[in-house]
């Protein structure tokens, strides 16, 4: 039997409204359905109503289409009130008349007193509203206000139906959002099946820590993202936080950067790191992770090169003063601009905020050099298949920005050498190895390269010393004994 051949023809593809949310289009392959419903349900407190309100305020802004927000619990001054905060001037928008907020109040009491529902009056409200502005875009907050004093399913189910139908025939890209069930995914149970897009949004708390993650459960006519993406709510609103998405076609950067110290750039085939790429620096407690890190951003400022530097254990005056001990003063890169110290817990918020805060601080400097000190910190506020994805994101990130990125990483005495504890070194283009060593009654601080992708470099275990004058590297003799510094 000859297997049914597929049409060659064109495949016309799902048009997309995008949203304008960091992430979101990425995962949605675009953004969500154009001229159809989409329902984002969520128990409360998730950020649908934030979801909704950015989706028109973004396409008011970003691609210039009106919308018409429907709120059946707020009115539209204490919808402007709580949006605020992120920037979002609706009452602007409002006077130019490119939003439109409806406040509909209903009475459940008075339609069970009545007996009557009609979503006529609905209808005319809201094609009104569409109309008088060229809305191309709708949001409804919330389905169960509406719906409440409906105890019949069958009517309900009608009903839905006649209000996403009537949304589709008007043309708009439209939202509604659901609470959710306590054994179903909306209150009612039905909504889902009627939307041909389905986002459900999750608030929980693990071991002290507040995470939200979002799930898309169902996208009809078009491939999307399946997984558990995390997002944030920050100070420009939601960002969706997307991981297995992301394609790796970012652009490199070409020439190298030299690392600050001479007989180090040697062992990397005389020139020091590709620019662009990243570099792990691994070792176990006082092997001197932090000096080299400030020893490569003490170049780069040289260089006239911004830097910023992401520390999670030490305060900016802590680490200025401890360098400065090995000859490197900071400060002065710090009053030109070039440097930017950012300190914080990792205890202070959750991986999400931390991830968020991190991209809002790099676009906003707009530096060359990024220094994590140490990612193994992380540990303390998620698993260590969250800290690698974790990690994972923002390599990604700073390699399509084309910055070229540090980490350190503490390694116990135990770890063996070609491991490391939070499991990226496969991502990681340099991979510098500290250790402690011991012989003769002495401590030696031995280093060595463990890969340098796309380079030449040394395969000595090197020794070194942290001076007065900065990290000197000599070489490693087989009493362990230091020895002047040579070539690779």
């Amino acid at each position: 039997m000859t297997p049914a051949k597929r049409n060659k023809q064109q495949v016309k593809l799902l048009p997309k409204s995008p949203t304008g949310i960091p992430g979101m289009d990425e995962i949605t392959g675009g953004g969500l359905p154009k001229g159809r419903p989409t329902l984002i349900a969520g128990s409360a407190g998730c950020g649908k109503t934030l979801f909704a309100m950015e989706f028109l305020v973004n396409g008011v802004i970003q691609y210039d289409e009106p919308g018409v927000f429907v709120a059946f619990e707020e009115s539209s001054e204490e919808l402007a009130q709580n949006v605020a905060s992120l920037g979002f001037d609706l009452n602007d928008l409002i006077k130019q008349k490119k939003l439109i907020i409806d406040y509909v109040r209903i009475e459940r009491s008075e339609i069970e007193e009545t007996g009557e529902y009609d979503l006529e009056g609905l209808f005319i409200r809201l094609g009104y509203a569409i109309d008088s502005i060229g809305a191309k875009r709708v949001a409804m907050d919330t389905v169960e206000v509406l719906f409440s004093a409906l105890p019949n399913q069958a009517i309900l189910r009608a009903e839905l139906h006649r209000l996403f139908r009537w949304l589709k025939d008007k043309g708009v890209s439209a939202i509604i959002t659901a609470e959710r069930g306590e054994d179903t995914m909306t209150r009612f149970g039905l909504e889902e099946y009627v939307a041909d897009c389905v986002i459900l949004l999750d608030h929980r708390v693990i071991e002290q820590v507040s995470t939200r993650r979002l799930r898309i459960v169902k996208y009809r006519g078009t491939l999307h993202g399946t997984n558990e993406y995390p997002f944030i709510i920050g100070k420009n609103g939601i960002s969706v936080l997307p991981i297995t998405s992301l394609a790796l076609e970012h652009k490199l950067p070409s020439g190298r950067v030299s690392t600050g110290i001479k007989e180090l750039d040697q062992m990397l085939g005389g020139k020091g790191f590709h620019r662009g790429s990243s570099i792990l620096i691994t070792g176990t407690a006082g092997t001197g992770k932090s000096s080299l890190s400030a020893t490569f951003v003490d170049a780069a400022c040289q260089r006239s090169e911004r830097c910023l530097y992401f520390a999670f254990e030490e305060s900016t005056g802590q680490i200025l003063r401890n360098m400065r001990s090995i000859g490197i003063d900071l400060a002065p890169h710090i009053k030109k601009r070039l440097l930017q110290f950012h300190v914080a817990r990792p205890t202070l918020y959750g991986l999400e905020m931390h991830l968020v805060t991190m991209y809002d601080l790099i676009k906003e400097h707009k530096p060359k050099i990024v220094v994590l000190d140490p990612i193994t910190d992380f540990f303390a506020i998620g698993s260590k298949a969250e800290v690698k994805a974790a990690i994972t994101r923002i390599i990604d990130f700073l390699k399509m920005n084309q910055i070229t990125a540090l980490f350190t990483s503490y390694t116990s005495e135990e770890d063996t050498t070609d491991q490391t504890s939070v499991g990226v070194s496969s991502l990681i283009d340099s991979w510098l190895s500290l250790r402690n060593l011991e012989s003769n009654g002495e401590r030696h601080r031995g280093l060595f390269i463990m890969k340098s992708r796309g380079m030449a470099h040394s395969n000595q275990i090197r020794s070194y010393e942290l001076t007065g004058d900065g990290i000197e590297i000599g070489a490693m003799d087989l009493a362990g004994r230091r020895t002047q510094p040579t070539s690779a």
